[in-house]
């Protein structure tokens, strides 16, 4: 079985690309910033004050959670979008179905 070098190899490359997926999560901390201020006004509205404990650990719950899915959805387009995917050999592409 034959390997094939990734993109991801090339260090002018792979800088390229991990400088993009640090943007992109910049731009999402941002955008989860925003949802969990959205989030925790119409908390506000509808249940009234809470106590600042729970409105505390609540935000860090939206941002975080926001934040996870940006990450591991980025990660997904780094690889994807880098061509480390095509890299990958399938040891079971040889076999008949």
């Amino acid at each position: 079985m034959e390997t094939r070098p990734s993109p991801l190899d090339d260090p002018a490359y792979a800088a390229f690309a991990w400088a993009r997926y640090k943007r992109l999560m910049w731009w999402m901390a941002g955008a989860s910033l925003l949802t969990t201020v959205v989030c925790l006004i119409i908390l506000w509205y509808s249940a009234g004050s809470l106590p600042l404990l729970s409105m505390l650990f609540t935000a860090g719950g939206i941002f975080l959670t926001v934040m996870l899915g940006a990450a591991l959805m980025g990660l997904v387009f780094l690889s994807s979008g880098s061509g480390h995917d095509e890299a990958i050999v399938d040891p079971m592409a040889d076999l008949d179905p």
